[in-house]
């Protein structure tokens, strides 16, 4: 009966303009609507699915401001059992390594940990790189790009699927595995658990409280630096072509002077 922690992000709808701020060129999250990564609903749905199967209890873990809220309720309402939020100022900024540094710290303080679900890749940074990092600082296993997750005993198994192929992977528990899309179907969440996930426990945390000094994390800390943007420029008319019997000639010209054959 593993305790699984499930890693949920809040990131920008991928259908809002999305951009970066003026002053440190971060994220400018106030300028998109915000909602709960989809990759994550996957991850927190295969937890689910293995509570289900085999009992356990699902905890939803996230760094982020007070808004990040809203997407562990739709966690909750999913039906995982209660959520922790890292939430502290000096967090703003930090790099993959920072953000998982502060990770595996919070997860420490959870007990019983046997199972760590993450996505991938989140949409608004996609470095892919944040799970294999907490597993080195948590000295464990982890079976990254996941299709197929199997937990028996003290051991969990799958299929990673990559360019190359696909592999079958096991490792012992406790461990950490990020899923890729091909995982599962994320439930919708009910009007009932909707209702429930208003009553369950959220921890807050500072940093203070997991023992992680502002000095190693955030914006001016960070191993990686945005000097400049320029915003993308507005997307400008097509080319139409009428079809009068020639149309697929008239067609194969233009590819060709775009050098796109």
């Amino acid at each position: 009966m593993p305790n699984i922690v499930v890693l949920i992000k809040q990131v920008p709808d991928t259908w809002s303009e999305r951009k970066l701020t003026d002053g440190d060129f971060t994220l400018d999250r106030e300028a998109a609507d915000a909602v709960l990564d989809e990759i994550n609903e996957r991850a927190v749905e295969e937890a689910l699915q293995i509570k289900e199967a085999q009992g356990g209890e699902v905890t939803v873990l996230t760094a982020g401001p007070d808004r990040a809220t809203d997407a562990i309720r739709k966690a909750l309402s999913m039906g995982a059992d209660k959520a922790v939020h890292l939430n502290d100022p000096a967090l703003h900024g930090s790099d993959a390594i920072q953000t998982s540094y502060a990770l595996a710290a919070a997860i420490g303080q959870i007990e019983g940990v046997e199972l760590i679900i993450a996505g991938n890749e989140a949409t608004d940074g996609r470095s892919g790189a944040v799970p294999a990092i907490i597993a080195e600082y948590l000295g464990i296993p982890m079976l990254t790009h996941m299709r197929e997750l199997k937990v028996e005993g003290e051991s969990i198994s799958g299929v990673r699927e990559t360019d190359e192929g696909t592999f079958d992977l096991v490792a012992p528990l406790p461990a950490i595995v990020s899923v890729t899309e091909k995982i599962n179907e994320p439930r919708f969440p009910s009007f009932k658990g909707i209702m429930a996930a208003k009553k369950k426990e959220v921890q807050t945390l500072t940093l203070a409280d997991i023992g992680v000094e502002a000095e190693t994390v955030g914006v001016a800390n960070a191993m990686t630096t945005v000097t400049a943007s320029v915003a993308k420029p507005p997307r400008t008319a097509g080319e139409k072509i009428a079809d009068e019997g020639n149309g697929g000639d008239d067609i194969a010209k233009y590819l060709v002077s775009q050098k796109i054959i």
